[in-house]
């Protein structure tokens, strides 16, 4: 089994930034790929920003730029950099992982959410 655990949410004004983090933890022999999606209430989750195992990355459209996702392998932790915020970021943000265990099965894992709230 795995855990997630995030950290970093909040609030802040337009503008500003703030870093999200998440760990994993557990039966781990190797993680393919981690991310963050976000929900509103009402909308489906969407993709923020993904990284794989060869550091290689996507980005949402609408936070290119100004979003910046990185990974610690040694730590199987990933970040996000939030820098110039807008009130369209306002979303729970998900941490997500896909894990390899011992057996060689891949599995996806989620976080438990962390409410990041920009003010205009």
């Amino acid at each position: 089994q795995v855990q997630l655990v995030e950290s970093g949410g909040g609030g802040v004004q337009s503008g500003g930034s703030l870093r999200l983090s998440c760990a994993a933890s557990g039966t781990i022999f190797s993680v393919y790929v981690m991310g963050w999606y976000r929900q509103t209430p009402g909308k489906q989750r969407d993709l923020v920003a993904t990284i794989y195992s060869d550091a290689s990355t996507n980005y949402a459209e609408s936070v290119k730029g100004r979003f910046t996702i990185s990974r610690d392998n040694n730590k199987n932790t990933v970040y996000l950099q939030m820098d110039n915020l807008e009130p369209e970021d306002t979303a729970v943000y998900y941490c997500y992982c896909n894990v390899v265990d011992y057996t060689a099965r891949a599995r996806d894992y989620w976080g438990q959410g962390t409410q990041v709230t920009v003010s205009s």
